[in-house]
């Protein structure tokens, strides 16, 4: 008599702590990459409104045509607007020499009897609006307004971010597009490993007359509820680093975006569950569809 009766295995019951394990640290990897893309277009939209147009006025401009200018650009399109603010900012040529005199250190009052410089309203570019074309056509708008003397931008930094942008895009499409297939590889593997130890449960249950539908649903399930835990987990352990880069890296809350990173959070939960899922069906459906002699 067998004094220690061996444990039922129940359908669809698998080894969860590796398999979690698998699914967790292979969407924990892929969003790493993805936060890394995050925090880069971050950065390139704090550089981007960074370029900015500034309109030099004539010298016989008045309050009047100063407020006609500003009414003017303050419904512009291209003039970026950032938390419903207009980036619009104007510098009356008294404030602008005063701090040309600070940064100097020379007052050039001395030796001229009248203000060299110029009332200037400057702002900065909507990024949609930030190609050379499209910035050309804006100065080109800008300097027909009747009261403007000059429009002027850093042409240069625009052709540079422009031009590395593209390249930047370019490697961290190539390096998104490896890292899905060797996540989907790797939780693929793990899944059917996992599985492999059922090939006889299943087909005992086909041998007693359980169809496929009934066979699948029990891992199916598990498969859908073991991926989203691990994407959970996932993005768990990276809010976790984020937060810790809070606090021992100074101007880590630049690149800190709560918005896209909850959209990450999302899309590793939904990955994993989907993934898990796909590669399970597979795996039963192949396990289905054997031979006797292949399972062996």
């Amino acid at each position: 008599m067998n004094r220690f009766p061996q444990k039922k295995t129940r359908l669809g019951s698998y080894k969860f702590v590796s398999v979690l394990f698998s699914i967790t640290l292979s969407l924990f990897i892929m969003g790493l990459f993805g936060v890394i893309v995050i925090q880069a277009k971050t950065l390139t939209q704090l550089i981007r409104e960074n370029i900015e147009i500034q309109v030099f006025l004539n010298k016989e401009a008045n309050a009047q045509d100063i407020k006609r200018i500003s009414q003017l650009l303050e419904t512009k399109p291209y003039v970026l607007k950032k938390e419903e603010a207009s980036t619009l900012r104007f510098v009356s040529k008294d404030e602008a020499a005063k701090v040309f005199m600070e940064d100097v250190g020379e007052d050039f009052s001395k030796f001229l009897s009248d203000n060299p410089l110029r009332d200037t309203f400057t702002f900065s570019v909507e990024e949609s609006f930030q190609t050379g074309e499209q910035i050309e056509t804006i100065v080109e708008e800008i300097s027909s307004i009747n009261g403007v003397f000059e429009v002027t931008y850093m042409s240069d930094l625009v052709e540079s971010i422009n031009r590395n942008l593209v390249k930047v895009s370019v490697v961290m499409g190539a390096f998104i597009l490896i890292l899905l297939i060797t996540v989907v590889i790797l939780i693929n593997n793990t899944i059917r490993l996992a599985l492999f130890s059922q090939r006889f449960l299943i087909r005992s249950m086909q041998l007693v007359g359980a169809t496929k539908g009934f066979i699948r649903r029990p891992f199916l399930w598990r498969a859908f509820i073991y991926g989203a835990l691990g994407g959970a987990f996932a993005s768990g352990l990276l809010f976790a680093l984020l937060e810790y880069g809070k606090q021992v890296i100074d101007g880590f809350n630049l690149l800190y975006n709560l918005e896209l990173l909850l959209g990450l959070f999302a899309v590793l939960i939904f990955l994993g569950a989907v993934l898990s899922w796909i590669s399970t069906l597979r795996s039963v459906n192949k396990y289905l569809n054997m031979s006797l002699d292949e399972l062996y």
